[in-house]
């Protein structure tokens, strides 16, 4: 492979993991970034980030303390020089725990808050109701109730994949593909 070719490799990669963090909800520049320090051999400061990806030193610094917080890169020091340098997490199975982590904090903790919250609303429906407006009551409670279940079995199951790492994972898939015929 030419260098050209790994250059836009790399290039390609970088832009459609930003695409896939902007539909993950996350920046399109955060995921870039990640995608950016994933692939690269060596750490790279914060004049690397900004030169690679075309963006502003706000804008880089904002995303790399995002990522710092997040767990997905660390900060390391080269002696010698003053600059900070950034490496990502480079094992796969860590790097998609720690997303998932996020994720399931960010994202679906929130919605499982709140359908608790919206089933409790209707625990128990006032007197007086017609017996159409407690059946929607009751259906509307019942879906709520199966999609807590599905979130919290979900939950679980990525939780266990996470854990169980590369090869715990093969097995489990290969015990669900039997399972499932």
């Amino acid at each position: 492979m030419s260098a050209s070719g790994y250059q836009e490799s790399r290039d390609l990669f970088v832009r459609r993991w930003g695409e896939m963090g902007a539909a993950w909800g996350i920046s399109r520049t955060m995921a870039e970034i990640h995608a950016l320090l994933f692939t690269a051999t060596e750490p790279l400061c914060m004049d690397d980030v900004m030169a690679q990806l075309n963006i502003s030193r706000g804008n880089a610094s904002m995303n790399l303390r995002q990522l710092l917080t997040w767990g997905l890169i660390r900060r390391v020091h080269a002696r010698s020089d003053r600059k900070v340098y950034f490496i990502a997490e480079s094992d796969v199975w860590e790097m998609f725990r720690i997303i998932s982590r996020e994720r399931q904090r960010r994202e679906v903790e929130p919605i499982i808050e709140t359908i608790e919250r919206c089933r409790a609303m209707v625990e128990k429906p006032p007197r007086g109701l017609s017996a159409e407006e407690r059946d929607r009551v009751q259906v509307y409670s019942r879906r709520l109730a199966e999609m807590l279940e599905f979130l919290g079995m979900m939950g679980t199951a990525s939780n266990l994949f996470a854990r169980a790492g590369k090869g715990g994972a093969r097995r489990v898939l290969s015990l669900l593909s039997r399972a499932i015929g």
